[in-house]
């Protein structure tokens, strides 16, 4: 399997061929339950407060002819599930065992195969992304070195792969829930993933546009390849990257 290289003005420069890690077969089962495990990792364990409601109520105990419902000063009931702000009946302990475990081949066939849903048009086009150019889009180096925002704009726009980063842009919007209120209001869909083997000057020069994500090579996993556990993210791959690929995954 070969790719176009693109350089820095948008014009092809050379053909490569793709590593093996570009050939595997999709396996979304898989991309779904390595995608599960590493958000089920990343969770934070939560719990109520055990003293939560002790500090105002108390039963009154036997012989004042009322039940024995703990009570606040005016005599209402509380602390009980089935009171007016009762505590929850059985609410989240920090005790629960969010970590979960997948085996390592799993996780790795994972991987091979979000990495090889990159190259399949009919993927990525099916998760939604815009794009007028063949996949996979493979840059030159010198990619690496680009420091303005708008020399990326005009560089994605010469190989047509702008109208997903605008698609991205104009998609944000409110979320549905509870979670509005929790510090992510809004909803921002993926655009591009870009994948470098040196990311220092690149992540800052993409920083600001809607949906990009830039990540090493070391850093690549199932959860940038496949946001939400569905794979084809539309992806941008510099030379390097696509060697250090190839070397990282010879023997499989």
């Amino acid at each position: 399997m070969k790719a176009n290289v693109y350089g820095i003005d948008g014009e092809i420069k050379e053909e490569i061929e793709l590593p093996n890690c570009f050939s595997f077969d999709y396996r979304p089962d898989l991309i779904r339950k390595a995608f599960n495990i590493i958000r089920s990792n990343a969770r934070q364990p939560y719990g109520t407060n055990k003293r939560a409601g002790h500090y105002v109520a108390e039963s009154f105990g036997p012989g004042r002819g009322i039940s024995r419902t703990p009570r606040i000063a005016s005599g209402r009931g509380a602390f009980a599930p089935q009171t007016v702000k009762g505590r929850e009946a059985h609410p989240p302990k920090v005790e629960k065992i969010w970590k979960r475990k997948i085996n390592r081949k799993e996780m790795l066939l994972a991987r091979l195969s979000a990495i090889s849903a990159t190259a399949n048009e009919e993927i990525v086009k099916e998760r939604g992304h815009k794009f007028n150019t063949s996949l996979p889009i493979v840059m030159d180096d010198e990619f690496n070195e680009i420091t303005k925002t708008k020399d990326i704009i005009s560089l994605f726009k010469k190989i047509g792969i702008i109208d997903d980063v605008v698609r991205a842009k104009e998609g944000r919007h409110i979320r549905a829930g509870i979670g509005k209120l929790r510090g992510r209001k809004y909803r921002k869909p993926k655009s591009i993933l870009i994948v470098t083997d040196k990311k220092e000057k690149i992540k800052k020069t993409a920083n600001n546009l809607a949906g990009v994500d830039v990540v090493s090579v070391d850093e690549l996993n199932v959860a940038h390849l496949a946001p939400g556990g569905q794979a084809g993210r539309l992806a941008v791959y510099t030379k390097g990257a696509i060697m250090k690929l190839g070397e990282k995954y010879e023997s499989i």
